[in-house]
């Protein structure tokens, strides 16, 4: 059936007093984002228009309203929403072993527009960089909550055998004995805030011989970036009082990072601590590659093709249920295996019911 995947959320609303079956409604809400709506006038219209012909709101005489699925996304709790992203992620991948799983956070600007640049609502997103796949998130309400979020979301996942890689607000000793002591490996950035790590990862650089170095170019959008990674082992940085606070520390790599626009070269030079030991400089430069995956494939579809900075929901739990919600249904349109664009997609499945199934059949449902 394919409404299975929500079938395992509990409905706790009142008996006899409830019209539409709640997991017709989630279903609804996450193929209306599939065929390119953007809120609950869409949904509604989704339910009213096509929904029974996918077999939903069968033993239904009338459509759900706009504020049906407002109430509904208020009200369900959002660790019942993200199970269910996070059991269809599974059916692709069972392990996440020897997988780089990026952790980052994004602002939900529509739901906080008047706040301050570094206030508001966030969610921190947890995303498999080599299978597209949100595996989890976890909401917060500035962004400095980050250090705190960042445990608990590494809490709620089975990362063992991963490499975690996080920006520098996470780059914290707490949280790196936390990834230690999950069996995984972290692959941090450093930069202000550990500023004697900074100097002493700078001065390695400046005065050893690296292990190994790596070069890669990428073309795209009009511009030519080359990274250039050299790696050292943490034994190179002097000062060992600043390395003995880091849990395994073993590698410590810098990336240099030349974006070429035609008529300007921005440069830009990156550190990173990981407590791995691979000798290959390639595989560190893939790693710093891979972590701004989330940004590319994950946060910029988010806002761009799904429009979620536009969305101006903020009763209960509704900001972070739509997230999730996108989310899904970017899974669902990625895992489709023709040559149209993400939009392209969406508005095949909006005008064809034949592709609209395709689609759903691609993302096993």
């Amino acid at each position: 059936m394919l409404n299975d995947i929500f079938k395992s959320v509990p409905d706790h609303r009142v008996t006899g007093r409830c019209t539409y079956p709640l997991a017709d409604l989630l279903t609804i809400a996450l193929m209306t984002y599939v065929c390119g709506g953007e809120d609950y006038q869409d949904m509604s219209a989704f339910a009213n228009i096509r929904a029974r012909d996918f077999g939903l709101l069968s033993c239904c005489d009338t459509s759900p309203s706009p504020d049906t699925f407002e109430r509904l996304m208020a009200a369900v709790a959002p660790e019942e929403i993200e199970r269910c992203l996070v059991e269809h992620g599974r059916s692709f991948l069972d392990s996440l072993a020897e997988k780089q799983v990026v952790i980052d956070g994004k602002k939900l600007r529509g739901s906080s527009p008047k706040t301050g640049r570094n206030k508001g609502n966030y969610i921190m997103n947890a995303y498999v960089s080599e299978n597209h796949l949100a595996i989890g998130q976890l909401a917060l309400k500035d962004k400095e909550n980050e250090i705190v979020a960042i445990p608990k979301l590494l809490d709620k996942l089975d990362i063992e055998g991963a490499v975690i890689s996080i920006d520098a607000i996470g780059t914290q000793v707490n949280i790196a004995q936390k990834i230690i002591d999950k069996n995984a490996h972290y692959f941090l950035a450093v930069k202000e805030n550990q500023g004697a790590l900074l100097q002493a990862v700078t001065d390695a650089f400046r005065y050893n011989k690296p292990v190994d170095t790596a070069s890669q170019m990428e073309a795209d959008h009009g511009r030519i970036e080359t990274r250039n990674c050299r790696i050292l082992d943490a034994a190179a940085v002097e000062d060992k009082d600043v390395t003995a606070r880091w849990p395994g520390l073993r590698t410590v790599a810098e990336i240099t990072s030349a974006v070429d626009y035609g008529d300007h070269v921005a440069k830009s030079v990156r550190l990173y601590i990981s407590d791995e030991d691979f000798p290959k400089a390639a595989y560190f430069n893939m790693l710093a590659r891979g972590h701004w995956s989330i940004e590319n494939q994950l946060h910029w579809n988010l806002d761009v093709t799904f429009k979620e900075d536009a969305c101006r929901a903020r009763k209960g739990y509704a900001s972070q249920n739509l997230a999730c919600v996108r989310k899904l249904a970017l899974q669902v349109v990625k895992s489709h295996t023709d040559k149209k664009s993400l939009r392209k997609r969406l508005f095949a499945a909006a005008i064809s019911q034949d592709y609209l199934r395709d689609l759903l059949l691609s993302a096993k449902f």
